[in-house]
């Protein structure tokens, strides 16, 4: 049985690793938003290790590291209430979703299928957020005559389309190498 020293220890390590992950850019998009290196895959990993509350506490840890190194993304809106929009739909909220993965991968007896399921999941929320955010506070970029849902679907399904597909294959690797690790909390 793991302690919480033990959780807490895990925790910061994963979102040491996931910081250092997403400095990893495969490329970057002018608006924000990022291809990485499996960033998203340690706050995963701690969910599924330390279930729903360490790993959400664990997102919600990396989420302020992220908006601590993305606070000029902040500064781009005008008013105070976009600016607590932009720190809930573009930070808080979906970087500590991930930490919810577990709950999706327990109904599945195939551990590969759990993994793979909830890291879908779970990255289908952050889309949905950052899709959200897209429309509401940088409509504004989008092209003349397009409709901003479309830019907003275009533009973070460009960035968050390829990662999930690295998240999912990342996951299912150390998921086949490493099976001790998935003991779903």
């Amino acid at each position: 049985m793991r302690t919480k020293t033990h959780l807490m220890t895990e925790g910061a390590l994963m979102v040491a690793l996931a910081t250092i992950l997403s400095f990893i850019s495969l490329y970057h998009l002018p608006q924000g938003g990022d291809v990485t290196a499996f960033a998203m895959l340690p706050i995963i990993l701690m969910s599924y290790r330390g279930g729903v509350r360490a790993g959400v506490m664990t997102g919600l840890v990396y989420s302020l590291v992220q908006l601590l190194l993305g606070l000029q993304n902040v500064m781009y809106c005008p008013t105070l209430l976009s600016q607590i929009a932009c720190i809930l739909l573009d930070y808080v909220i979906p970087y500590s979703c991930l930490g919810l993965a577990c709950l999706f991968a327990k109904p599945f007896k195939n551990k590969i299928v759990g993994v793979t399921v909830s890291i879908l999941i779970v990255c289908l929320i952050r889309f949905c957020c950052s899709f959200i955010s897209g429309i509401f506070l940088w409509g504004a970029y989008a092209p003349p005559g397009q409709p901003v849902w479309l830019y907003s679907l275009i533009y973070n399904g460009s960035y968050m389309l390829p990662e999930t597909i690295l998240t999912v294959i990342g996951g299912v690797l150390i998921c086949r190498s490493l099976k001790k690790m998935f003991v779903y909390q």
